[in-house]
């Protein structure tokens, strides 16, 4: 569901961002609203259930220590090797980080070589859980652990659906299985890891959801009973089986669900892309703010200055044009209501033309407002995070780092 236009709130920003000591480019995040998210989201996963936090989806530790302490959880998802280095160096013993993707061994084995000792005792082996998806990469694994002489975690991908990798019949997964049993002093079996954003995606026409979520549980389901009764040495209590993601979350709150460890991260800011049903109980809490730094009447183009009259007639949004600090951002325009990138003049990542119907009222150093479609790549690109709160900026946050 997209957002419906709060006029007030963007010109309590506005006015918030002007009197703000600096004026450029701004990624804010409302507490407020993120908190809102976090609430709804602990209402809606059972309590015997693992809240995962994304790092991806907020990279920042600033923000991933607000998300842990408000939630009240102390468990990762990493997707990017530096990413998981700073977790290390950050975070102390009672932190759990799953991979959310598999990766190189050689990027693995530089994580291990790399990695300075942390002050809050972070142990790499026994707190991280390494992603597998074939048995090649379970030998690779390891033949690294071998190599340090330390046992490691391996969590397998298993293909629910989505059939972007992973194990994806029994048969083969028996194999993997067999291996780490066979090799238990170098590795241990954490859990599994099947990813099902397919179930809200796929056209009705092909596959009901219902049908999809039930033959992607159908599957988990057989994959853990194969653990369970054919491996009973691999077996614990305690394994991890992770799954879902924003788009999914609510679709694993029943006792049918076969996870125990659900992992998300943009449903608590909410970037245009999770605008689904499923998420429709939370709200944007995620804006791009960047100033005007001019404003013209009427719109040229280059090589189409007669067409400048021809052009106002046809949409009174040409009747003025504006300028802004930056663009081309993944990202949809939101406030003022109505305005857009002039398609024409193209966009520009160091000053777009934006058109705006005139009764918006929008002067030189007022804010435009964009909402990003995701979180992962727009957050990193605006250097700091501004954290609001009740239209105050209360924090600035850093983002993870390459």
């Amino acid at each position: 569901m997209a957002e419906q236009i709060n006029e007030n709130y963007f010109r309590q920003l506005n006015q918030m961002l002007r009197d703000h000591d600096r004026s450029i480019p701004f990624l804010l995040v409302d507490l407020d609203r993120l908190d809102k998210n976090i609430d709804v989201l602990k209402k809606s996963i059972s309590r015997d259930t693992v809240y995962r936090i994304v790092l991806k989806s907020l990279p920042s530790l600033s923000l991933v220590d607000h998300v842990m302490q408000r939630y009240g959880t102390n468990d990762l998802m990493v997707f990017h090797q530096p990413f998981l280095t700073h977790v290390a160096e950050h975070y102390g013993k009672e932190v759990d980080v799953l991979m959310g993707k598999p990766m190189p061994v050689k990027t693995a084995k530089y994580f291990y070589d790399t990695l300075r000792p942390s002050a809050q005792g972070f142990d790499p082996y026994a707190q991280v859980q390494w992603l597998v998806d074939t048995t090649a990469r379970v030998c690779q694994y390891i033949d690294m652990a071998k190599q340090l002489g330390k046992e490691i975690r391996l969590n397998i991908e298993i293909d629910v659906g989505l059939h972007r990798g992973g194990f994806d019949t029994v048969e083969s997964l028996h194999e993997a299985l067999q291996l780490i049993q066979s090799n238990s002093e170098y590795v241990s079996l954490s859990g599994l890891m099947g990813y099902d954003p397919h179930i809200v995606k796929l056209p009705s026409i092909v596959r009901s959801q219902s049908r999809s979520l039930q033959l992607a549980n159908d599957f988990y389901d057989q994959c853990k009973s194969l653990i369970k009764n054919k491996f009973p040495l691999l077996w614990r209590d305690n394994l991890t089986f992770n799954g879902a993601g924003s788009p999914t979350i609510n679709l694993h709150m029943g006792d049918t669900s076969p996870l125990n460890d659900i992992s998300a991260g943009s449903c608590l800011v909410k970037p245009t892309t999770f605008d689904i049903p499923t998420l429709d109980d939370y709200v944007p809490a995620s804006y791009i703010a960047t100033p005007v730094l001019k404003k013209m009447e009427g719109t040229q183009i280059p090589g189409l200055e007669k067409l400048k009259t021809s052009l106002n007639l046809l949409s009174t949004k040409n009747k003025r044009s504006y300028f802004i600090y930056g663009g081309f951002w993944k990202a949809d325009y939101c406030y003022p209501k109505g305005a857009s990138q002039n398609s024409i003049y193209s966009a520009s990542t160091n000053q777009t033309m934006v058109n705006i119907s005139p009764e918006a009222q929008l002067e030189v150093d007022d804010f435009v407002f964009l909402r990003p479609h995701q979180s992962e790549f727009v957050f990193l690109q605006f250097g700091k995070i501004l954290a609001v709160r009740d239209f105050k900026i209360v924090d600035e946050w850093e983002v993870l780092t390459n």
